[in-house]
């Protein structure tokens, strides 16, 4: 009996050895691979603007990724229908990823004379536009809002009057530059939309 007691303890104490030389031996779990920093903001959209119906900062990096098509609007401009035209654009499109950026401005026959509140009235409640608008600004000039100025330089065109277009593609840098006279669903802006969502 008592050899068997012996026999058996020993054969315990073997398996505990074994098993911890194993566990050892055993490769360790590989530590988990950090997440993937997020894709950085463009410069040319690292920055900030006020929203128009309540002044709420507003970061342009939440849009990168996208193609924009950036435009300065007014209200009382022959051009001013256009809104429609940019509003049909933006929803034709914004599933692709377009977004329409719209700025305010007063710099051309001074056609955009109200505060945010008038203006957002008739953007929202005329026009029933649903892209993003922000607080009136400069928009041409040494003034010039910091986005104009670079577009305005990236381009070699300043805008020369109300709804001047920029096409900005999904890499923060402008892709085209359109003047007032071109319409949202000119074919020229749309081809060249289609083209900038493709890549």
């Amino acid at each position: 009996m008592r050899r068997h007691f012996l026999s058996s303890l020993l054969f315990l104490n073997c398996a505990a050895i074994c098993a911890g030389v194993a566990a050892q031996a055993a490769p360790q779990a590989a530590p988990q691979a950090a997440a993937a920093p997020a894709s950085a903001c463009p410069a040319l959209l690292n920055q900030q603007f006020k929203r128009l119906q309540d002044d709420a900062p507003q970061n342009l990096c939440q849009y990168a990724g996208k193609v924009a098509l950036v435009v300065n609007t007014a209200s009382y401009c022959g051009y001013t229908s256009q809104y429609e035209g940019l509003e049909a654009l933006y929803a034709r499109y914004r599933e692709r990823g377009l977004v329409v950026l719209g700025f305010p401005s007063n710099d051309f026959g001074g056609q955009e004379p109200g505060g945010s509140k008038q203006i957002a009235e008739l953007c929202f409640n005329t026009y029933g536009v649903k892209f993003p608008m922000f607080a009136k600004s400069v928009v041409t000039g040494k003034n010039a809002n910091p986005l104009h100025a670079q577009l305005a330089s990236a381009s070699g065109q300043a805008p020369e009057w109300n709804f001047h277009k920029y096409l900005v593609g999904r890499d923060g840098k402008l892709v085209a530059s359109f003047p007032s006279r071109v319409t949202p669903l000119d074919g020229k802006l749309v081809a060249a939309v289609e083209k900038a969502l493709a890549r």
